[in-house]
């Protein structure tokens, strides 16, 4: 019987495929009916101009922020043109300057609804208390800010003019440069062996502006759209540093601080225009400038390289005005992103004041400066101010310093009027100056971590000045 009854079970596979059949409930138990699965509510869509709190991705904390863009990144079956996840948003961090703005999913998002932080937003956004238009509010300290006094303020802190005090076409050509400028098209480059991500929009030609990533010849700076085709150029480019004459070599590094020697090379706009538009275009992705200029003809490069044995290495530059009517002896300053925090602003800044003195001139850079120009010139003065009140010991007047280094009076007061260096005095300012006030100014300005320029090795003349008037830039 067990054994008929096995070869039964083998015939039919009852041991080995279970037979379906109705499912046996408790009694009492009622049937449950299973529920269709929930539709996700759409997310929220943010539109331009409304202010979050937005995960940075410089910090990983929350910031004020407001919406400047967004752009569609896909369809999907849960994510409508009415749901905010289907979108990246484009914000500026109210706190900090426009070099952080960046696009950022939806999740790195949450709306403001405490009246606090709403507040916070609203100071953020709040115009200068120096400004004549600011209006204050009950309880505040009303101030009348005069023309004199305003234009005194932006010319201490190198301010750009408000928009109402530029007139209508000024104005005009303002608004239209923001609204064009206010997203970087370009996100991040790649020159000789570093990898940059970009600060601010820059103009280049339709073809590449739109660009996620662009690939540049450091050598010839031409840009182009992929790896493949950098390595291609650059088995065919022949030149290894910038075009133009090389008017300074060192024989050593500027400092211990740095590895290789540096060169300077001046560039004729007129004659190596190519190379200067590119330049322009380069810098315009870490200077928040109100233009960038293709009409580079009017104008002279500086260079700074690091020399090895591969070739001449890119630093930053500067660029000098042929005939500058209100004596400036630099125009635009950058030095790039990978090589910052080394001292060669401070480096840029001294060869343009070494030009000067050649020219027998004083100079003043172009206002106004970007934040990080105004740095470095302040510390440039502070340092090279306070080495000179050391080595002469106090006995030097204001028109002595500006003779010695080139620098204008007015910059030279400003700066000492910061250390408390100088006072006024029946109609002029005046020094102000002790020996212990210069050395307790010198254990914070410590003057031998400066890079320095050999002026010996520098092959320059004064060039003649053009005929024709030159073009303001």
């Amino acid at each position: 019987m067990v054994a008929s009854d096995a070869e039964e079970k083998e015939k039919t596979g009852e041991d080995m495929v279970a037979t379906p059949g109705p499912v046996q409930r408790p009694e009492g138990l009622a049937e449950v009916e299973e529920e269709p699965p929930k539709t996700p509510e759409p997310k929220r869509v943010y539109e331009a101009g409304t202010q979050v709190s937005c995960k940075a991705s410089f910090d990983g904390q929350n910031h004020p922020a407001e919406v400047i863009d967004r752009r569609r990144v896909g369809r999907t079956e849960t994510a409508g043109a009415d749901d905010g996840g289907a979108y990246l948003y484009y914000v500026h961090y109210l706190e900090y300057n426009k070099r952080l703005d960046e696009w950022v999913e939806h999740g790195r998002l949450s709306p403001i609804t405490s009246p606090a932080e709403l507040k916070k937003c609203d100071s953020l956004r709040s115009p200068s208390v120096l400004s004549p238009r600011h209006d204050a509010g009950p309880g505040q300290l009303e101030r009348k800010v005069t023309r004199n006094l305003k234009r005194r303020y932006d010319e201490i802190h190198h301010t750009a003019p408000a928009v109402e005090d530029l007139t209508p076409a000024e104005r005009t050509l303002e608004k239209e440069h923001e609204e064009k400028t206010k997203v970087k098209n370009i996100q991040m480059i790649e020159l000789g062996k570093y990898e940059l991500d970009t600060w601010y929009y820059s103009p280049f030609p339709d073809e590449y502006a739109s660009a996620f990533k662009l690939f540049f010849c450091e050598y010839c700076l031409k840009y182009m759209h992929s790896k493949k085709t950098l390595v291609k150029h650059m088995h065919k480019c022949q030149a290894r540093k910038p075009p133009g004459r090389e008017i300074y070599a060192s024989t050593r590094p500027p400092s211990v601080r740095h590895k290789n020697p540096v060169c300077f090379h001046e560039i004729d706009g007129a004659k190596d225009k190519r190379y200067c538009q590119s330049l322009c275009l380069l810098s315009k992705l870490f200077l928040d400038h109100k233009t960038c200029y293709y009409d580079v003809e009017h104008f002279w490069f500086y260079v700074l390289t690091e020399r090895d044995a591969q070739g001449h290495h890119i630093v930053g530059y500067f660029s000098k005005e042929k005939n500058s009517q209100e004596g400036f002896n630099l125009a635009c300053i950058l030095t790039l992103p990978s090589y910052q925090r080394k001292g060669y602003g401070k480096l840029l800044i001294a060869f343009s004041y070494e030009l000067s003195k050649l020219e027998g001139k004083v100079g003043t850079p172009e206002r106004p400066l970007s934040d990080l120009g105004l740095v470095s010139y302040r510390s440039y003065w502070t340092r090279v101010l306070l080495g000179l009140l050391r080595d002469y010991k106090g006995s030097l007047s204001i028109k002595d310093l500006s003779t010695l280094t080139a620098i204008r009076t007015e910059d030279i007061v400003q700066t000492l009027q910061t250390l408390n260096l100088v006072k006024y005095y029946k109609g002029q300012h005046i020094l102000n100056v002790t020996q212990r006030a210069v050395e307790e100014h010198l254990k914070v300005h410590k003057l031998s971590r400066d890079v320095a320029i050999d002026s010996s090795r520098i092959t320059w003349k004064p060039h003649a000045a053009p005929n024709s008037s030159s073009k303001k830039k």
